[in-house]
């Protein structure tokens, strides 16, 4: 059962910008009520059409706006479209990502890092593109922004969309067209501490009338050369050391990318969508210890070598007809991916040295994965005359994964305590897992106040893996499970012709265990000790089931901006978590490791706030800024775990984001900016463990010239003023404290319509 909650916060506790869009918020409500439909702002062309303005302003018109899309969803949903994804020309993903309502970015600014939605990630945000999950090892950003249609950010889950979704779902839909002719070139350049990093984007859209063909294609080529440093400091009552990275790093990616469309007889329609993407890079790193340890540092420095390389292959289809009175909608999906590393590591004084190799050790770590995936969805859509909208449909998918890994010291296998030779799961293994899936779903007006939608949906997954040990026998780990996820929303409009709402959900997700909790182990590492253990995986591990309780409204302006306050809470029980412990080694000496356990129950809850608007919707004499922000705060607690700062591992605390867009009326010249913060935390994982990560601010900025009306020009400013991300470890009485250094990213492109 939901255990009823007291309001999360207290008004008087929310920081100064949370108040003030709850005061934004008090000023609309003195507004004039909003009309039936609210019109779109103005919003200035993407890019004009080579042969004239009437193509601009026809298609423009006829599009649902972003903030239309969003009112008009019963399950609460935010649709950023392209006009949003352009505005600042980002280069990746996660760029574009840490600006949106209640997304944070994990690690260092610049870098990309782990997508979390409501602070939670590893697992509990949900990614998907094109409404189907990413596999293979996809990072997001090998993805470029101008493969993107539009970004749905998903808070509570739905029956179709899948239920492995506690903190929310962020669905990537790549690019449609087949409604206009479109030849974009966009050509950048971007400068960042010394170094300087190119980027070719096309894009096509077209179709050939004698075979009945639309299509969209897109390239894109980039290559990063970027520098790292980083400064780690360990201190214990044995211990008072600094290490200091410094590695250069280059990279180049390409990614191809389309969609065919044949549209049939009797109005059916087929797609192919291929997809791929592949990257290949090498990293040279140099480091330097400096201080005490008892009995002796690990090394005084150290030089190293990685390479790697990712290739990943997509092929979808989807088949649209009408079966009777319902439509239907089948796709098949294959997939493959293929990823090598490679690392050379020289250490000099290692304490594992001999005296016969002058006091140098050689570390080798060669890892290939491959990966292959199969899919099958059908899904049945039935609108019946009462008004009810019925979707019904299963899923199956299937992937196998297999992982081969060498680690050689001095020219020799790796040796684990017991001087025998490392070869455990994890380090070589076969790994097969099923997918399947069925829900239904029924969407529908209830009265001219009320509308509402319920789901319900079954998974079920199954994991096979086989490793071979040293000895000769092989680690066979089986693992089910399967869980019914019961989804309820609601939206109830005060006045019936008017826009506003409340929206109301009442819903059950889980978060299965990675497979690498399943079946992974480490080999035994160099330096094992109490921060630096061997981590074991474990079969038994149960999926997190979370009850969730979701409450919004929803303000509407009259000319087209809204306001957005929701509170949420999550109960979630059978958390996953990795527990510490130790073995004694047959010398007397103790061994380190790590597992992931179930340890008990879990609460999260936070209040999101977001809106948009034009300022003279406020002011009719102020300058036509197009503003947007939106503030979180969050907060978790692990039951089983005392406090304070038990919260939720690596939940970021909250966010705020405050955005606009000038154009200068009269010029060419458009501007505009985002500034970005993330209030620092404290996380306490177990009785003496902890986490902490300090505050993050970036500040964006950006300056588009439109030279001709097939042409701009854009210069963007990103992470201005950077600083360096500070991170602690806490074990006991030994603390781990890292400090990475941020850089200012300057980029200029050119966009031409040809």
């Amino acid at each position: 059962m939901l255990h009823q909650s007291r309001a999360p916060f207290a008004l008087k506790r929310l920081p100064l910008a949370l108040s003030c869009g709850l005061w934004l918020a008090a000023a609309g409500l003195h507004a004039q009520t909003a009309p039936t439909e609210p019109t779109p702002p103005a919003a200035e062309a993407t890019l004009p059409a080579a042969a004239g303005a009437t193509q601009k302003v026809e298609i423009n018109g006829a599009r649902i706006s972003d903030t239309e899309q969003r009112r008009r969803s019963t399950a609460s949903k935010i649709i950023v479209g392209r006009e949003e994804i352009e505005k600042f020309g980002d280069s990746t993903v996660g760029d574009l990502l840490k600006r949106l309502p209640g997304v944070t970015i994990g690690g260092t600014p610049g870098r990309g890092g782990q997508i979390r939605m409501r602070g939670l990630g590893n697992g509990y945000t949900q990614i998907l593109l094109d409404g189907e999950r990413v596999q293979g090892g996809l990072s997001l950003d090998s993805l470029d922004p101008d493969q993107i249609e539009r970004i749905e950010i998903i808070r509570a889950p739905t029956a179709e969309t899948g239920g492995r979704a506690i903190g929310g779902t962020i669905n990537i839909i790549t690019r449609e067209g087949f409604t206009r002719k479109l030849n974009d070139l966009k050509a950048s350049v971007a400068y960042e501490n010394g170094r300087v990093q190119p980027q070719l984007n096309w894009s096509r859209e077209d179709k050939f009338e004698a075979l009945g063909l639309d299509y969209n294609l897109n390239m894109g080529v980039n290559r990063r050369d970027t520098d790292d440093r980083s400064v780690v400091t360990t201190t214990s009552p044995t211990k008072d050391y600094t290490e200091t990275d410094t590695s250069r790093s280059q990279r180049t990616g390409v990614n191809l990318g389309g969609k065919l469309q044949w549209k049939l007889e009797g109005g059916d329609s087929l797609q192919v969508m291929p997809f791929i993407v592949h990257s290949e890079g090498d990293s040279d790193k140099t480091g330097q210890v400096i201080g005490t340890a008892v009995p002796m540092l690990p090394f005084s420095t150290s030089q190293s070598h990685s390479d790697s390389s990712l290739t990943l292959g997509r092929l979808n289809s989807m088949y649209k007809a009408q079966i009777g009175d319902g439509r239907l909608e089948a796709r098949v999906g294959l997939g493959m991916s293929r990823s090598l590393s490679n690392t050379h590591r020289v250490e000099q004084d290692s304490e594992d040295a001999t005296a016969g190799n002058g006091g140098v050790a050689t570390f080798d770590d060669r890892t290939l994965s491959r990966e292959r995936s199969a899919s099958l969805n059908t899904k049945y859509s039935l609108l019946l005359e009462n008004g009810h909208n019925i979707v019904s449909g299963l899923e199956l998918d299937r992937s196998h994964l297999s992982q081969n890994r060498t680690q050689l010291q001095d020219g020799t296998p790796l040796l684990d305590a017991n001087l025998e030779q490392v070869s455990d799961p994890g380090d070589n293994l076969q790994a097969r897992s099923m997918r399947t899936a069925v829900y239904s779903q029924d969407e529908w007006t209830i009265n001219p106040n009320w509308s509402a939608y319920a789901g319900l949906r079954w998974e079920g997954i199954r994991t096979h893996s086989e490793a071979p040990k040293s000895d000769g026998s092989t680690v066979v780990g089986d693992s089910s499970s399967s869980v019914w996820t019961p989804l309820l929303h609601a939206v109830w409009k005060p006045e019936p012709k008017g826009a506003d709402q409340v929206r109301m959900s009442l819903t059950r997700s889980y978060r299965s265990p990675p497979l690498a909790n399943l079946i992974a182990s480490t080999a035994p590492s160099k330096h094992n000790s109490e921060t630096s253990p061997d981590r074991i995986g474990n079969p038994n591990l149960k999926p997190e089931l979370a009850t969730g309780i979701d409450l919004a409204y929803e303000y509407y302006l009259p000319g087209g901006g809204m306001l957005s306050i929701s509170a949420f809470r999550r109960d979630i029980q059978d958390l996953m978590r990795t527990v510490p412990f130790s073995r004694l080694n047959p010398d007397g000496s103790k061994q380190y490791y790590t597992q992931p356990q179930n340890i008990g129950d879990a609460m999260t809850q936070g209040v999101e706030i977001d809106g948009k608007l034009r300022l003279t919707e406020l002011w009719p004499d102020a300058p036509a800024v197009d503003l947007r922000a939106n503030a979180a705060l969050y907060n978790s607690k692990v039951k089983e775990v005392p406090g304070p700062n038990n919260r939720l591992d690596q939940q970021a605390a909250g966010s705020f984001n405050l955005g606009g867009d000038y154009k200068l009326p009269g010029t060419p010249l458009t501007i505009g900016g985002n500034f970005n913060w993330q209030p620092g935390y404290t996380t306490r994982l177990e009785y003496d463990q902890y986490a902490k990560q300090n505050a993050k601010r970036v500040v964006d900025l950006y300056a588009m010239y439109q030279l001709s009306p097939t042409a701009r020009l854009r210069l963007t400013a990103s992470n201005l003023a950077p600083r360096e991300n500070d991170t602690e470890s806490i074990v006991g009485n030994e603390t781990v404290a890292t400090q990475s250094q941020s850089y200012l990213n300057w980029r200029l492109g050119l966009e031409l319509k040809l």
